[in-house]
């Protein structure tokens, strides 16, 4: 550079703001505690309904009615997590011999339609898991005409409240030492699915149930 250059200065850039991540409030750590516990009371006492198990942690918290409560997805994440962690050979044993009951049992039932739904189709079946199998009949008194027939035992519930999600019947057994239930629906209701229980991840077929067993 000669003696007559002329250095310029460059301007100066203003910094980069940083992200700096939202704080959390005291709901969102509300939330995230009860998830949490929620999903360890499914995964060690088999509770299987999310409700429940939701507002039994948030009274073992000592959360008041009030509190916001996680959603389901919110307690499913936190319970895959909780599974992998401390659960995850027995979990992965125990998942597959619910499936390969599952298979048995729509296959045994495949004049009426079975569907497989619930933590056993998503992945997320404790310990004490209930298979859950949706049927399609001309009458819940078919279903139970055909299980008398090969000599099954089982119970019988008919549903408290009335509504096009709501099963004609229901009925509870028990195979090879695995709780199922057979939820009962009309024909005409294969067609039109449940809000949220697509051909997707909301149900399957056997075929399905067969294609995960061979995935695993």
């Amino acid at each position: 550079m000669g003696p007559d250059s002329i250095v310029v200065p460059l301007p100066e850039l203003p910094a980069m703001p940083r992200h700096k991540p939202a704080p959390r409030t005291a709901g969102h750590v509300a939330r995230r505690a009860i998830a949490s516990q929620a999903a360890r009371l499914m995964a060690e006492d088999g509770i299987g309904d999310y409700g429940f198990a939701k507002r039994k942690a948030a009274r073992s918290l000592g959360f008041g009615d009030h509190e916001a409560l996680p959603t389901n997805d919110e307690v499913q994440a936190e319970l895959r997590l909780y599974q992998s962690l401390y659960q995850d050979e027995e979990h992965e044993e125990r998942l597959r011999e619910l499936r390969q009951i599952a298979l048995e049992v729509m296959t045994l039932m495949e004049d009426f339609r079975p569907y497989l739904k619930g933590a056993v189709l998503d992945g997320t079946a404790g310990r004490y898991a209930r298979i859950e199998i949706d049927l399609f009949a001309d009458s819940g008194k078919d279903v139970e005409i055909s299980l008398l027939s090969r000599n099954i035992s089982y119970e019988s519930s008919e549903p408290r409240r009335q509504g096009p999600d709501v099963p004609e019947t229901q009925l509870y057994l028990d195979w090879e030492g695995a709780p199922v239930q057979l939820s009962v629906y009309p024909l005409t209701r294969e067609r039109n699915p449940r809000r949220g229980e697509g051909t997707g991840a909301g149900r399957a077929r056997a075929k399905a149930v067969s294609a995960l067993l061979d995935q695993e």
